[in-house]
């Protein structure tokens, strides 16, 4: 029975691989958001004179609003990465983030899900500050959903505290 055992786990644990082209495509979608912001600037710069402060507000939020994105990206890159396909190794170069390697599954959901609610506030924030462009409706929805989002990530991180307290008390 080990004999075919041992290939099936052996091709089932190397599938992870299948992955790698995944997070090769969200750095190259990386690129994609960099052209964005710099696209974003770019429209923003001449105008600043022009404009007024909402305004010039308004587009400072939507470069945080793709900040928030590229950083969501990466996080997502490398925890994904390295929790599902393999270790990245540069635990000598300077520059390493202090949270990489550290970030379980759990962790991962919890932060995605932090990142999800900050970009959706920023998107609230935007529209409060072109009110008189929304129906009431429209606002109304976008204030459940940023609700919706905020919940989301409440129960997930109740979800992973009652697991983690029942792991606990299964090792006792």
């Amino acid at each position: 029975m080990k004999r075919t055992e041992q290939p099936i786990e052996t091709a089932i644990f190397q599938s992870r691989w299948l992955l790698a082209p995944f997070y090769l495509g969200l750095v190259a979608s990386l690129g994609l958001l960099l052209v964005q912001f710099w696209k974003e600037f770019y429209h923003l710069l001449p105008s600043v004179l022009t404009f007024n402060s909402e305004q010039t507000i308004l587009g400072i939020l939507g470069l945080i609003d793709l900040s928030l994105v590229g950083n969501l990206l990466l996080m997502v890159i490398f925890s994904g990465y390295e929790n599902f396909v393999s270790k990245i190794d540069v635990k000598t170069h300077k520059d390493k983030p202090y949270w990489m390697g550290t970030i379980d599954f759990s962790g991962l959901k919890l932060k995605l899900m932090s990142s999800i609610v900050a970009i959706s506030a920023i998107q609230l924030l935007r529209c409060f500050l072109e009110i008189h462009e929304l129906t009431t409706e429209k606002l109304f929805w976008r204030i459940v959903l940023h609700l919706t989002f905020v919940l989301s990530g409440l129960l997930l991180a109740l979800m992973d505290f009652i697991a983690s307290r029942s792991f606990i008390h299964k090792k006792r």
